[in-house]
This record gives C-alpha cells, sequence and structure tokens, in this order.
C-alpha cells in the first residue's frame, strides 16, 4: 500500500524554483516528487 500524501502549500524563492523545476525534468520526475525526494534525502541524513 502506498503511504499517504498530503496536500501543502508553500512559497519558495523564485530562483530556488527554477533550478527545483530544472532539476526534476532533468531527473524525469515532476517537481513534487523531486522535491519529496530531496527532502527525504535531508531528512534521513540527520
Amino acid at each position: 500500500m502506498k503511504p499517504l500524501k498530503e496536500k501543502i502549500s508553500i512559497t519558495l524563492d523564485a530562483d530556488l524554483l527554477v533550478i527545483l523545476r530544472e532539476k526534476a525534468e532533468e531527473d524525469e520526475r515532476s517537481l513534487s516528487q523531486y522535491i519529496n525526494l530531496v527532502l527525504r534525502k535531508i531528512v534521513n541524513e540527520k
């Protein structure tokens, strides 16, 4: 069973959003999937 997901709203700096969109496209993921991946990696490193 897939983990539950929740929708949230956040505000990002415009330049950061551009970079995240580019990285997500390079990785062939949606922006949401890419942000999830990056955040999970950061949280697991701590």
